[in-house]
């Protein structure tokens, strides 16, 4: 038995696992007197080894050609959202190569005062980076003979040969998928955000497996690819990683299945009903895979460790038992919305490139408090969160949208400064707008797109209280805007279970790294916020009881450079002390 299981009961165990997920939310809540615990300092002799590497597993090398970190240089960002914009490319090592270098790889290496750190194209919660990939694909010229699961190693840009897949479970995985497709996965590592965060580190791990499914849902557009989210049960997915093993898996660093997804040709006719019908033997495949042969035993992350049992019982509450039917509920668009709309393409959008965008995207540490947005680009960026209007990221994502934004309008040009709300979802507007304050407007500002659901509600300076509910922190008024994340909270765990917990963490995520996106290729910098005083943000908006919960905020502005950090390139990575010599 592994460690993870080990550690926290099974979800059958619990009396309620509803009720447990949201003991944890509630218990895990920020308030201006109390923050939620976490050990208090950093204790840096225990900071986690931020890459997880499999010891005595092949490993594979992907090609850094030119052809995989330099073109198609003229590629533009705003293609990625454009299904048919693209060619679609076939599966090899050198297509594989890029599909990770632009979702998982390392982006920079940081340095200043001595330290250095590195940067991923996947943001992270503090850049602790929780959240591990994976692949599992045929026999790929270049790369691997026969079916294989790999683990990727960012600090490499290469693949560890976990296992060789017998041919019958590769055919029972593929079967009912798209031709050509292989599959992609992510697991997460909590230990590595609750060494920072504490009991809060559950919901950073969760944002981050949604950064890192819209990461690899555009990464795979430039491939002229397409991504969508299996229904896969946490037990198959375990399984299918050997994350339920005992191979070395400390009992305070456990690992943990997220969400299986598979990769095809986007020129396939392969509808989202039919990602949502996949089904496999999972007893099949465990009892084929009790006999294969793994590869590797994962390193030691720490020295020491400070437990937070209440992250695992999390984690293990919300774990999703069986697959579930009715995968699929919502039919994203096939095609941008037209020109006149939102998302016509702006001066500044129009020249953004694909690949400088995906790899030059970076939190801003602060903005400066002057920089305003123009009103197109405010409304693209919106429009590019609305799974209504925009087909990738959102073409990835089973669910009906269950979050909408709650904005705090700062310096949005021709946009007067206010509360402002974004309803994604236009059948859950009467609801959001019942659960608020009856005093607010709900007026639509004059020159909104009418395909945008864009509502003033009240007109104020929001700058001091949108930084006083972010924990205090300048940055989330001294931006353009910023916002919080309002999931359907109640509704959303009373449809899909305790699963539907982390899942609105996700959507979250995946709307980050869209705004992250946004951001640069406007020029500008983007912020996820994960600390703020939960309570007294529901207050600003009217919000009582757990109808809507405020999961993640963000802001965007003109960012400030701290002029003492020096930015290296990320391959080769750079020679550990220890190899310096």
């Amino acid at each position: 038995m592994s460690a993870r299981h080990q550690h926290a009961p099974s979800t059958e165990c619990q009396p309620d696992s509803v009720q447990v997920a949201i003991g944890y939310h509630q218990r895990t809540k920020h308030h201006p007197q109390r923050f939620a615990a976490s050990l208090g300092y950093l204790d840096w002799e225990s900071q986690p080894d931020p890459f997880r590497r499999y010891q005595g597993a092949p490993l594979l090398s992907l090609p850094l050609s030119p052809a995989v970190t330099e073109t198609p240089s003229t590629t533009l960002y705003d293609d990625l959202f454009n299904p048919g914009a693209l060619p679609v490319q076939p599966l090899n090592a050198e297509r594989l190569s890029s599909f990770l270098y632009n979702a998982l790889a390392l982006s920079a290496w940081k340095s200043a005062g001595g330290n250095r750190w590195p940067l991923r194209v996947n943001p992270s919660s503090g850049n602790l980076h929780p959240t591990e990939g994976w692949v599992a694909v045929p026999a790929v010229h270049g790369l691997t003979e026969s079916p294989s699961i790999l683990h990727y190693a960012p600090r490499e840009h290469a693949l560890e040969q976990r296992l060789l897949l017998p041919e019958h479970i590769w055919s029972a995985l593929l079967q009912d998928l798209p031709p050509n497709a292989f599959l992609v996965a992510l697991s997460s590592i909590p230990w590595r955000e609750s060494w920072k965060y504490g009991e809060r580190a559950y919901r950073y791990c969760q944002h981050d497996v949604g950064h890192a499914l819209a990461a690899l849902r555009l990464a795979a557009a430039q491939q002229g690819w397409r991504l969508a989210m299996l229904p896969a049960s946490d037990k198959l997915l375990n399984n299918l990683l050997g994350l339920d093993r005992d191979d070395g898996f400390l009992t305070e660093e456990p690992e943990h299945a997220d969400l299986l997804a598979v990769v095809f040709p986007a020129d396939t006719l392969f509808s989202a009903e039919a990602v949502g019908g996949w089904q496999v033997d999972e007893a099949g495949i465990e009892s084929g895979l009790q006999t294969a042969t793994w590869s590797g035993r994962p390193n030691k992350l720490s020295s020491d460790h400070q437990p937070w049992e209440i992250v695992e019982v999390a984690g293990s509450v919300c774990q999703r038992i069986k697959a579930p039917r009715d995968w699929w509920q919502h039919t994203p668009p096939t095609q941008l919305e037209p020109v006149a709309g939102p998302l016509a393409s702006s001066k500044v959008s129009s020249r953004a490139l694909a690949s400088h965008t995906i790899r030059g995207r970076r939190s801003a540490v602060a903005m400066d408090g002057h920089t305003e947005l123009p009103l197109a680009d405010f409304h693209r960026m919106l429009a590019r969160t609305v799974p209504a209007l925009c087909p990738a990221p959102w073409d990835a994502w089973p669910h009906q949208p269950a979050v909408q934004l709650g904005l705090f309008v700062h310096r949005v040009t021709g946009l007067a400064p206010g509360l402002y709300a974004l309803v994604r979802d236009k059948s859950s507007q009467d609801a959001l707008r019942s659960s608020m304050h009856d005093s607010f407007l709900w007026e639509r500002p004059e020159g909104t797109p009418e395909s945008l659901d864009l509502y003033m509600l009240i007109a104020a300076d929001a700058r001091r209280p949108s930084s006083s509910m972010s924990c205090n922190q300048d940055i989330a008024g001294d931006g353009a805007f910023s916002l919080g994340m309002l999931s359907a909270f109640d509704k959303t765990l009373q449809n899909r279970g305790a699963p539907g917990y982390r899942e609105l963490f996700w959507e979250t995520g995946m709307i980050g790294q869209v705004l992250y996106l946004e951001a640069e290729a406007s020029g500008l910098r983007a912020t996820g916020i994960g600390c703020f005083f939960d309570d007294a943000v529901h207050g600003a908006f009217g919000i009582a009881e757990t109808s809507w919960q405020s999961l993640y905020h963000f802001t965007v502005g003109g960012p400030t450079e701290d002029e003492r950090i020096s930015t290296l390139p990320p391959y080769p990575a750079p020679l550990d002390e220890s190899d310096e010599s």
